[in-house]
């Protein structure tokens, strides 16, 4: 019996989905009970960005700007595009989410001298302060994932915050989400079994950057599958 491409791909990445799910939850509980966190916290924030989804078209990095009044040149999430891969016609393009991470074990966190970086207690989110921030730079120089940068506005430290402070305090979900026109973001609880979130991590087999740092990121990728569109 023949099994085309997709149906294999289909196949493995459901298996490892389930995998994925099993080796996320275990990780993140094991890292809360390192650093203290109250496991009996009801919301833990985290994303999904589906590569397969992205189409580049950057709409979620103007929404966050215009939602968050983020400063021309900055940006609290960026983008990235490398290719072509493959050989003219058949072409395609890799795109990759750069923002912040969301770590459970963050090291912005670990060195900030004044307590401007922390995570929030009630929602898992790393947040900034910026009225203690004293723009010393430490959160820059330790973030692995090179996204936090001085506002030249207000002087202080910034990334994203999942909209903490506009979207979500309105009910909404961040402003990317929103605006983003193929759904290639999903943001929830990935403490509720029946969000949106937690379903997508359990249906896709995802991956998360720099794991081997220990920073246990809550901002996950489904990996592009080239030539094809995996709804």
């Amino acid at each position: 019996m023949d099994i085309s491409k997709r149906h294999f791909l289909t196949g493995c990445g459901t298996l490892l989905a389930g995998i994925s799910i099993y080796t996320v939850a275990k990780e993140l509980a094991q890292t809360e009970a390192e650093v203290g966190v109250d496991q009996t916290q009801t919301i833990k924030y985290a994303m999904v960005h589906d590569e397969n989804l992205c189409i580049g078209c950057n709409t979620c990095e103007q929404a966050c700007r215009e939602v968050n009044d983020v400063p021309v040149g900055v940006s609290r999430v960026v983008i990235k595009r490398t290719g072509p891969f493959g050989e003219y016609p058949d072409q395609s393009y890799r795109f990759r989410r750069q923002s912040c991470q969301h770590c459970e074990n963050a090291p912005c966190v670990t060195v900030c001298p004044t307590g401007a970086a922390y995570i929030d207690s009630d929602t898992g989110i790393v947040s900034v302060n910026a009225d203690k921030c004293v723009g010393c730079q430490y959160c820059i120089a330790a973030c692995p994932y090179q996204v936090r940068f001085i506002n030249p506005v207000t002087k202080a430290a910034d990334k994203c915050d999942f909209c903490k402070e506009t979207g979500l305090k309105q009910g909404k979900q961040p402003a990317c989400v929103e605006a983003c026109p193929t759904h290639a973001l999903v943001f929830g609880n990935i403490r509720d079994p029946d969000s949106e979130l937690v379903k997508t991590l359990k249906t896709k087999p995802t991956y998360r950057a720099k794991t081997d740092l220990g920073s246990r990121p809550k901002l996950f990728h489904v990996s592009t599958i080239d030539g094809e569109i995996v709804l």
